[in-house]
């Protein structure tokens, strides 16, 4: 039997160590074009799963069913997203087939020279993640200089507030949007309440009602730009009362998500973590960057 073809399209996806009979496998039988296409479907497979589980990684937020349990749910569904998503036309595995191609064409006529040629778990993964935070990165990029400036007037760490709008939209993928699909320019989830008179963008949203998870429509505040967005939350956390003792965490990323969560900011019981690990992720990134 063909250990190539043998492995289901959900082998690899489910189980990387299914690559070493994937590898003996192309490597035995380097010039048979069915098992070369299955091989690029599984490698494609493998990479799909790591980026749909790094997406969900960097945008998870409402903290709705989390422990082991919904856990393995969602590495299963990651996987089922995984095989159906590889091996359509024109899609990335019609790319590695070819590059799998070549370099097998150069490689050692043995096994062991094409199976040298098949990129290893390990390489799949990092490019998989390296996606994810790919955006983070440009997230952060993208919105350094407003942050900056309004730090410089709030005191207001910038990277404080770049993690939580990464945070808050998901780094940049989960943005609040008017009816349109236009941007409404609100990184922090402030929301049209009280004497607010500007422009309002209303959604529908998750809230915590008696520590239960509710979908409901709020009007949220809307801006003419990113920076606006920026000095109306400086202004929210530096002037009301309600985040006075958070003003005095400006030196501690767990103090200062923890005090926001304590002052109501959200009612995700599990804000003040989820805050802390998106602006520590900021920090690193800032220090990448330089």
């Amino acid at each position: 039997m063909n250990p190539t073809r043998s492995l289901s399209n959900a082998g690899l996806a489910a189980d990387p160590t299914a690559l070493k009979a994937l590898r003996y496998g192309a490597g035995k039988d380097g010039n048979d074009k069915a098992a070369l296409k299955e091989a690029a479907k599984q490698f494609e497979s493998l990479f799909m799963r790591e980026l749909i589980k790094s997406m969900r990684e960097a945008t998870q937020k409402s903290g709705l069913m989390e422990g082991e349990g919904a856990d393995l749910g969602t590495d299963l569904l990651d996987q089922q997203f995984a095989v159906q998503l590889s091996g359509l036309p024109g899609g990335l595995s019609e790319a590695i087939e070819r590059q799998l191609a070549r370099q097998m064409q150069t490689s050692a006529p043995d096994a062991a020279g094409a199976q040298s040629a098949l990129p290893s778990a390990g390489e799949i993964s990092t490019v998989g993640r390296a996606s994810a935070g790919g955006r983070q990165a440009g997230f952060v990029d993208q919105h350094s200089q407003a942050a900056a400036v309004v730090a410089r007037e709030s005191g207001i760490p910038a990277s404080f507030m770049i993690g939580q709008a990464g945070h808050e939209t998901g780094w940049g993928k989960s943005e609040i949007r008017h009816a349109d699909g236009t941007p409404s320019h609100n990184l922090f989830g402030i929301k049209a309440t009280g004497g607010w008179k500007g422009k309002v963008a209303e959604i529908t949203t998750t809230e915590y009602i008696n520590g239960e998870p509710r979908k409901v429509t709020a009007k949220f505040r809307a801006y003419d730009s990113y920076a606006d967005s920026f000095r109306d939350y400086a202004s929210l956390i530096g002037n009301s009362p309600r985040y006075d003792k958070v003003m005095d965490q400006l030196g501690s990323v767990q103090g200062f998500a923890t005090g926001l969560q304590k002052a109501g900011y959200a009612t995700d019981p599990q804000y003040a973590a989820k805050l802390s690990r998106a602006i520590n992720t900021t920090l690193s990134l800032q220090r990448a960057q330089g």
